[in-house]
């Protein structure tokens, strides 16, 4: 993909991994694409967008020092806005409802092009986002989420409640339910969709292939390579282990 003209962008980022897999992102999909700061705080936001500017802003939603909404109650923001997210847990749906974008960790290239496509369309109808519309919408909205699955077994239908599932799992592509009774159902549902679904405080994705229940955990190892080993109750025969990329966003969700 290559844009017709030079975009100027800031990534605002608290995680450092995070930050700098984005920014390789946007630089393999276009070289032209100049990234002019990587910024951690909302404090260092604010304090950059008084005296600089840019064409687009990648917004991680979840800073070190609060929810990034709040940059707005504190100067106007005018700059078309890619939001990230590791949750979903801020009404996703207001996004497309006032004309932006965001993007759900780990973030993959393809929906990097769709988001960049769309910032591109909007510029070009010079549309308006009234950002402080969109924090009111997100503050006072409460998002609802998947309470139960059902599976086939057979000719039967069976539910599973959402509370009793340990773990979701991926082999060949295909998505699993271990449950707190030691059974397994092929969901249809990808990882990236549950992600969506299920509430953000009960269930985080800790690597490509798992998801796990935080009421599921019986006991947390660090291993050698700064990651984090998980052991699930009951017991899981896979390994279930933090990738470093998911790391820091695990251990707030761990700590809320």
């Amino acid at each position: 993909m290559k844009t017709s003209r030079n975009i100027n962008v800031i990534i605002i980022e608290d995680e450092v991994l995070a930050a700098r897999n984005l920014e390789q992102l946007i630089h393999d999909l276009d070289s032209s694409i100049k990234v002019l700061k990587i910024i951690g705080t909302i404090r260092e936001a604010v304090s950059w967008l008084k005296q600089n500017s840019a064409d687009l802003i990648f917004l991680d939603i979840q800073l070190s020092d609060g929810i990034s909404f709040k940059i707005f109650e504190q100067i106007e923001v005018k700059t078309p806005i890619i939001f990230t997210t590791a949750y979903d847990q801020y009404a996703i749906k207001a996004f497309d409802v006032n004309s932006l974008s965001y993007l759900l960790k780990p973030i993959k290239s393809h929906e990097l092009k769709k988001s960049i496509e769309k910032f591109n369309k909007l510029t070009a109808r010079e549309d308006i986002i009234d950002y402080g519309v969109l924090f009111d919408l997100l503050k006072n909205k409460k998002p609802e989420y998947q309470k139960r699955f059902t599976v086939n077994i057979g000719e039967k239908i069976k539910m599973i409640d959402i509370e009793n599932i340990v773990c979701f799992y991926v082999i060949e592509k295909a998505v699993f339910a271990y449950t707190s009774q030691k059974e397994r159902y092929a969901i249809d549902c990808s990882l990236d969709d549950l992600s969506k679904k299920l509430k953000p405080d009960q269930f985080f994705r800790i690597n490509r292939q798992h998801m796990i229940n935080i009421s599921a955990i019986s006991n947390m190892y660090s291993l050698s390579n700064r990651t984090i080993k998980i052991e699930l109750n009951p017991a899981f025969d896979q390994e279930t282990i933090v990738s470093l990329l998911r790391l820091s966003e695990f251990k707030k969700w761990i700590n809320q």
